[in-house]
């Protein structure tokens, strides 16, 4: 089932999404960053800052009272910006996140937007692939990949993102 995350949903999803972005539990997924960046992916601070936003949404899929996958949905003027989709990483390749990312498509729709932009990290080839596959196009942008002390990279090519969008 798939609905909005609140404040008490935190320390599940800050577990969720850095063991499917990072680290060793990370690698049990194709979707793992393990390889490219160390440190944690967010933090239980940054996930309340976004949830206390009025312009996001985090959505959150749950089965059996546990939460397996995740989306952050946010308005940026006429269009939605989506990150942070997450799927526990023994759960990858199982159609979860296909439903995470119609769901969007639904937000997005509703709320009489006109697109949904991402930005993925333009060594991640497989995902880029992926969202392709799921009526994404590579719109040109590039952004540098920002550098702090919770996203330390370790790939030794230097990393940026790219913009992907699909018209709703």
């Amino acid at each position: 089932m798939i609905t909005k995350a609140t404040l008490a949903d935190i320390p599940a999803l800050n577990t969720l999404i850095n063991s499917a972005y990072r680290g060793e539990t990370s690698k049990k997924g194709w979707t793992t960053e393990a390889h490219l960046l160390e440190g944690k992916r967010t933090t239980e601070e940054e996930l309340t800052e976004i949830l206390e936003d009025s312009k996001n949404t985090f959505l959150k899929f749950t089965e059996n009272d546990q939460i397996i996958g995740s989306v952050l949905l946010v308005e940026k003027g006429t269009q939605l910006y989506l990150g942070m989709l997450t799927v526990s990483p023994e759960l990858q390749n199982s159609g979860i996140g296909k439903k995470m990312l119609a769901e969007a498509e639904n937000q997005a729709k509703a709320l009489g937007l006109s697109s949904i932009i991402m930005t993925v990290i333009s060594v991640r080839e497989e995902l880029i692939a992926w969202y392709k596959r799921n009526g994404y196009t590579d719109t040109g942008e590039r952004e540098a990949f920002p550098q702090s002390e919770i996203h330390i990279t370790i790939s030794a090519e230097p990393l940026e993102f790219i913009f992907l969008e699909k018209l709703v």
